[in-house]
């Protein structure tokens, strides 16, 4: 099992570089998966992003509609596209599990009406 280190923070993470545990995740813990993902900054509106896919997770255990997770903090319907690459790099950095199989279904969507 592979782990990253981030300043004092050792954090666990599997093969694809989702976090391996769920509870680990916290700001920091997100500053550092986006540093391996690329992404330069944590703004607030991208933590609220991250914390609202985590609240989603945690209540219906599957990543929410893409739609529905600008609408609900509040942002315009093409934030998680303009404030990362893909869905599957706001779900790591979020520290969701591994999706596994259903991961594939993520890398190949693309946005409707392009």
């Amino acid at each position: 099992m592979p782990v990253i280190e981030y300043g004092k923070l050792k954090i666990k993470i599997d093969n694809d570089g989702f976090l391996e545990n769920y509870a680990d995740w916290d700001e920091k813990v997100a500053c550092a998966l986006a540093e391996r993902e690329g992404v330069e900054e944590l703004t607030p509106d991208r933590i609220d992003i991250l914390k609202f896919i985590r609240d989603y997770y945690k209540k219906y255990n599957f990543f929410p509609v893409l739609r529905a997770v600008c609408k609900n903090v509040h942002q315009p319907s093409n934030c998680l596209t303009e404030k990362f690459l893909d869905p599957v790099q706001a779900w790591k950095i979020a520290g969701l599990p591994n999706p596994g199989e259903e991961v594939q279904m993520f890398k190949s969507w693309e946005p409707l009406g392009v």
